[in-house]
């Protein structure tokens, strides 16, 4: 059902006496709302599918959760990982690669720190 089809249906409740004036409003505007929402969330879906880097424009150090530059930190609230899981994969990088430490200054100096 399209949203007219929503609304002409709530609109013969309404007539019919089945939804009283606050009801039809609450159910109009909710409906509305949820158009809304939907039409935001497939912008965004849109724009995440022609850049799929977009997303990285959230990645920011954190301020109250750092060891050392709060990359860890940040890490781990963009992926929703705990930060300390962040930490033993860069100590396991530095033992056994010796790349960690690059990784970790490099973040440190590109991602920004969080406002």
């Amino acid at each position: 059902m399209n949203i007219a089809d929503e609304i002409d249906r709530l609109h013969k409740l309404h007539q019919s006496g089945a939804l009283t004036d606050a009801e039809f409003a609450q159910a109009k505007e909710k409906l509305l709302a949820g158009l809304n929402a939907g039409n935001a969330g497939n912008s965004a879906n849109n724009s995440s599918e022609e850049n799929p880097f977009a997303q990285l424009n959230y990645l920011r150090r954190s301020k109250t959760d750092q060891w050392i530059g709060g990359v860890c930190g940040g890490l781990g609230k963009f992926t929703g990982m705990q930060s300390w899981i962040w930490r033993l994969v860069f100590v396991i990088f530095v033992a056994c690669f010796g790349f960690g430490i690059i990784f970790y200054l490099l973040a440190w100096i590109f991602i920004p720190e969080e406002d």
